[in-house]
């Protein structure tokens, strides 16, 4: 597992394409296509970063739980809920060691979060703690960076991003027997005219579609579709993320 303790601050500036209104309808109609007899009343957004996903499903009407393992992240998110008015719990929490009040309805995971999970034991464990968490029939909806984006486009390329005030530069070491990359963020930040580094080292592994329906499957939840990034067509051979849904048994 990684920290984002210099990343936060500038996280959602690195990250703002993200389209999260696109996203959370996407997600929303998973839930009905797959689900369609009930609709999701309390979710909870694994691995929520700063948040800005969560306060967009809130902002539809459920009842958002949002975890992560980054007290930065949390503070980020938790300010945002504060603007919005919208009121969220939030939780810091390794996911590896989930722990809930009670069952939700359905959990969402984005954003290649579970790709940080760098081994299947930590990757079953999660999946086992999701199995406590969620209600029999719930759905938990996520995204996966493939081996394919690992191995040919993240790679052992380099990145890099520069701002009014700081330049990030972003440089990754594939692993090809495993499709782990070790990532090195540096950010340089003005201030007063000059500069200030700041370093996070993040590390990322893919797996196989095959693997991580069997680990589902050993967590007692059943597949129900793959798809190719926010569509409902089939992964390719170059699918870059893949989306999943899965269903608790029981």
């Amino acid at each position: 597992m990684s920290g984002y303790a210099a990343f936060a601050a500038f996280y959602d500036r690195l990250t703002g394409d993200v389209d999260y209104k696109a996203i959370a309808e996407y997600l929303l109609s998973l839930f009905k296509l797959h689900r369609p007899e009930k609709n999701p009343d309390t979710l909870l957004d694994l691995a929520c970063g700063s948040g800005s996903l969560t306060l967009e499903l809130a902002k539809r009407g459920i009842d958002m739980i949002g975890v992560d393992g980054s007290e930065e992240m949390l503070m980020v998110a938790s300010q945002k809920a504060e603007k919005s008015g919208i009121p969220l719990m939030l939780l810091c929490q390794d996911m590896r060691a989930l722990d809930l009040y009670g069952t939700v309805s359905g959990t969402v995971c984005i954003l290649d979060s579970l790709n940080h999970l760098c081994s299947t034991k930590d990757l079953a464990e999660v999946f086992k703690r999701l199995f406590l968490f969620i209600e029999p029939g719930g759905l938990f909806v996520f995204d996966v960076n493939t081996i394919y984006k690992h191995r040919h486009v993240l790679g052992n390329n380099s990145f890099v991003f520069e701002e009014d005030d700081f330049l990030c530069v972003w440089r990754n070491q594939l692993s090809e027997r495993t499709a782990a990359v070790n990532m090195q963020l540096d950010f340089f930040v003005e201030k007063f005219g000059s500069y200030s580094r700041l370093t996070d080292f993040v590390r990322e592994r893919a797996y196989s579609q095959q693997t991580i329906c069997r680990l589902l499957a050993g967590a007692g939840f059943e597949v129900l579709a793959v798809y190719d990034d926010m569509t409902t067509e089939p992964v390719r051979r170059d699918s870059e993320r893949m989306f999943i849904v899965a269903r608790r048994h029981g």
